[in-house]
């Protein structure tokens, strides 16, 4: 097998500064071993000396990117992390996103905000539900998705059969670019079908230390090294991936038609400099951002960016909150004056910072695929744009539905206004939606999943010091009301015992079940019952 069109034309190369920056996500299903891998590429970039595992003991060992208590603790991602890393003349921005299904919003305006995607498979799982409902919002945004087949180490599915699912579940064509030489009980190693290097003991699995270079699957040599009962049928299988499957094509990749797709392992780091290596050789440089009234194209030299993530209280002795910016275009440089299109107001960004983790570094300059944090109190939102002057809107950053509603029990009445800085505080970010009802005074959360009901509680315990619980409400699904001003106000006064206002004042209907929802919107046909609501 041969790689077809790994490297654009040069004609058609970017010279541009920004050509070197690589801005991706690690998309998968809990478990599959994200979080694993987000470490080993910080190791294998020379980023850190030592990969931390989610449920090592001692705080010199957690990971580096699940760094709220609470993911600590159960060993799961919750929030989106950010991670900038340098290797060789490439800058890597790595978008840790939460595998838990109940955090998809979290992971869907992270996506946003990316120019590619890893994605994770457990090899004895194959393709799960989350992984799936990831994948789909990639080919939304047509993001290029290289495939890391994890746990190879362990009893798995047969390799091909994880290549025909790819390729039939979700419609792309497959290019095998590491093999694995036996799995579980007789797993060898992996075998590199693009460098013919065997990767084994230590070989290829530590940066610097190069695997057993090859002259095919069939090399004599490898009979040193691999046992008569494995090695005949890796041969078989290895020859056959290279011949069955089409080479890889560079065009076909970045337009989301294929996918590279590397066995391996991120425990015991077999085909993690590999993957490192193809993201460096293979992922598209920054994109153009969908906006109106036209995309923003990386090569404007006006700068241009979306905020797609606000987070509170990174560092709960500060109270700070950071919001997550996506510099799309221009040469970003501290200090400078920026338009704020939301608030048609200008804001001179003074103390602009890189991420690793929680880390944090000042940014003297920042080029497109570059994510920068801008310190603030409450001014920018999830969605917000950030220009020279340009007055745009960045398309693709909407609001959900909830599918879990909420009363909030606060028990000491007299942190009424410190309940209402919390949850607001945590609306913003995009961990829960407010409804403030029309008729009484208890406010009502909307969530995706019921965990995030337990991490709202503990952060607003740990961060706010405030004893709050939630309660049964007699709503089971929300949805934005939108139509002409009469109309809606009309339906406000008719059911105002079902409506609510969101945290940007819009209004919304609180049904019961779906029948009066249905009902509702027979009613009602000159209104629209949105279950998505685009950010203001």
């Amino acid at each position: 097998m041969t790689v077809a069109n790994v490297m654009t034309d040069p004609k058609e190369a970017p010279a541009a500064a920004w050509a070197g920056r690589r801005t991706f996500a690690i998309i998968s299903h809990p478990d599959a071993g994200k979080t694993t891998l987000t470490e080993k590429l910080l190791l294998f970039s020379g980023a850190v000396h030592l990969a931390g595992q989610v449920k090592a003991r001692g705080d010199r060992r957690r990971a580096r990117s699940d760094w709220m208590e609470i993911e600590r603790a159960r060993g799961i991602s919750v929030t989106s992390s950010v991670m900038t890393f340098e290797r060789g003349q490439v800058t890597f921005n790595l978008l840790d996103t939460p595998g838990h299904q109940d955090f998809s919003e979290d992971t869907y305006r992270t996506l946003t905000a990316v120019d590619s995607a890893i994605m994770v498979i457990d090899a004895a799982k194959g393709i799960e539900s989350q992984t799936r409902k990831l994948f789909e919002v990639c080919r939304l945004r047509d993001i290029p998705i290289v495939t890391f087949i994890n746990k190879v180490d362990r009893e798995g599915r047969d390799p091909f059969s994880l290549l025909d699912e790819i390729e039939s579940t979700l419609a792309l064509d497959v290019c095998p670019m590491t093999w694995p030489v036996g799995m579980g009980g007789e797993f060898h190693g992996v075998y590199d079908l693009v460098g013919h290097r065997f990767l084994s003991d230590g070989a290829g699995t530590v940066p610097g230390v190069p695997g057993l270079s090859c002259t095919g699957p069939d090399d004599p040599k490898l009979a040193q090294r691999v046992s008569e009962s494995v090695l005949a049928a890796f041969r078989e299988g290895a020859t056959l991936a290279a011949e069955a499957y089409p080479a890889l094509d560079i065009a076909a990749y970045r337009g989301g038609r294929m996918t590279p797709v590397f066995f391996g392992s991120a425990l015991k780091d077999y085909a993690v400099a590999e993957l490192l290596g193809a993201l460096e050789t293979l992922a598209p440089p920054p994109r153009s951002q969908p906006a109106e009234p036209k995309p923003i194209d990386p090569a404007s030299p006006k700068v241009a960016g979306f905020v797609f993530k606000v987070q509170a209280n990174m560092d709960p002795n500060h109270r700070d909150r950071v919001a997550f910016v996506r510099l799309c275009s221009g040469r970003f440089k501290r200090g400078m004056k920026l338009f704020h299109v939301r608030s048609g107001k200008l804001m001179t960004i003074q103390a602009p910072i890189f991420f690793f983790a929680q880390e944090r570094e000042r940014a003297e300059e920042a080029l497109p695929g570059d994510i920068i944090g801008i310190p603030n109190h409450g001014t920018l939102r999830v969605g917000d744009a950030l220009t020279e002057g340009e007055a745009v809107r960045f398309t693709g950053i909407p609001n959900f539905a909830p599918e879990i509603l909420r009363r909030v029990r606060l028990d000491d009445p007299m942190k009424a206004k410190q309940l209402r800085r919390a949850l607001e505080d945590l609306a913003e970010e995009g961990a829960t939606q407010v409804f403030r009802p029309v008729i009484g005074t208890a406010w009502i959360v909307g969530v995706v999943g019921p965990l995030q009901l337990d991490v709202l509680a503990a952060r607003i315990e740990a961060e706010y010091k405030i004893a709050m619980g939630f309660e049964e409400a007699p709503y089971e699904t929300a949805r934005w009301v939108v139509g002409e001003p009469a109309k809606v106000k009309a339906f406000i006064e008719r059911l105002r015992g079902s409506v609510a206002e969101d945290r940007d004042n819009a209004t919304v209907f609180l049904a019961r079940n779906q029948w009066e929802l249905n009902r509702t919107i027979e009613e009602w046909p000159e209104l629209r019952f949105e279950k998505t609501r685009e950010r203001a």
